[in-house]
């Protein structure tokens, strides 16, 4: 029976209430085909209050040979957003060059867009978020501190090889969907990174010419998010514009509770991580309300991503059923459930979908 190795980092906050709940159900997906056998580790906010570190010296080696990362959340007040996130998340985005940030965003029944008039189906992309380089660079550094001369510099870094791969990725993946890739962009303000980005964009679209290629400026873009959401297919951009578009666009499907996440190797190099994108949630945390399903979604991201395309439709079937029925919802979807009872009701869909697919196959 194949076995996958998966480190499970709940992190702080919501994560450690909705992580069990994503174990849960995607060990209802095994079918009895396969088996996943999880390592916990216990690297948040939490023990750096505790120990200095979000998480070990040898962290990453201790994860290097597994087959994914399951990850809940990371932030807690009391420790600066900026030391939890390069304290772990980008560590392990960087070291295991997961330099692909991948976010579905689609509308589906049972949820109300904030968008008047849209409909489950009438939107449905992806954002491929570069997730190595670009903005969020530590090159940089403050001179003159604490006087009237102070001087903070941040340095952007675009390279040849790191737009190419993310872009050509996001153009394969459209060639599976509705053949159509959308690059975020600011060539009009920013003189130097955005007109390259726009170059290397053109390049590699020219690769692909039966895939229709535009581009806008993430300004206009962010508008369309809201006013033309049903345009899109694979929208791809850098580090800083790809982490707000991908945040607007579950916003724009209804919840971001729901919204799942995926930092992918895609050469499995390196294990890849997958995390909802809600954040910790710390006003809510403890109270056992938090909506498991982004979770769960990401789950279904790395069942897909380790190539159990079967199990991954089976738990993407369920949060779709369960979304479209509503009898079991939490708050945020104007529901009464607690977290447990949504994924134990996801779970029990998930079970009766795998033997579906598995008598069907």
């Amino acid at each position: 029976m194949r076995t996958y190795k998966i480190a499970v980092i709940p992190g702080d906050g919501i994560g450690n209430e909705v992580v069990p709940e994503g174990q849960k159900v995607l060990e209802a997906a095994t079918g009895g085909e396969f088996q996943i056998d999880w390592t916990h580790h216990d690297w948040s906010c939490e023990r750096f209050a505790k120990t200095g570190r979000m998480m070990p010296e040898d962290g990453l080696e201790q994860i290097r040979t597994t087959d994914g990362i399951f990850l809940g959340a990371v932030g807690y007040p009391g420790v600066p957003d900026h030391v939890s996130l390069w304290g772990l998340l980008i560590p392990i985005r960087r070291g295991f060059q997961q330099y692909i940030n991948l976010r579905p965003v689609k509308l589906l029944e049972g949820i109300e867009s904030p968008l008047k008039g849209r409909k489950a189906g009438d939107i449905d992309f992806y954002v491929v978020r570069e997730n190595n380089e670009g903005e969020y660079s530590e090159i940089g550094g403050k001179l003159y501190a604490g006087t009237e001369n102070e001087l903070v510099m941040q340095q952007s870094i675009f390279t040849r090889r790191g737009c190419d791969r993310v872009m050509r990725y996001a153009f394969e993946l459209a060639k599976t969907r509705k053949k159509h890739v959308t690059s975020a962009t600011k060539s009009n303000g920013i003189s130097h990174t955005m007109p390259y980005w726009d170059d290397r964009f053109d390049a590699i679209s020219a690769e692909y010419p039966d895939v229709k290629a535009d581009r806008y400026h993430i300004d206009i873009l962010t508008a369309h998010f809201v006013r033309n959401p049903d345009w899109f297919d694979v929208v791809v951009g850098s580090n800083l514009f790809g982490d707000i578009l991908s945040d607007l666009g579950p916003a724009v499907v209804g919840s971001i509770g729901i919204a799942a996440g995926a930092n992918i190797n895609p050469e499995k190099e390196f294990p890849s991580m997958f995390e909802p994108v809600h954040g910790s949630a710390p006003d809510i945390a403890g109270k056992n309300i938090a909506n498991p399903i982004g979770q769960v979604w990401s789950g279904a991201m790395m069942l897909r991503h380790l190539g159990e395309e079967k199990a991954a439709r089976a738990v993407e079937k369920a949060i779709e059923t369960v979304l479209a029925e509503g009898k079991c919802l939490t708050r945020d979807l104007g529901g009464t459930a607690s977290t447990q009872e949504l994924g134990d009701a996801l779970a029990a869909i998930v079970k009766q979908n795998t033997r579906e697919l598995s008598a069907a196959s």
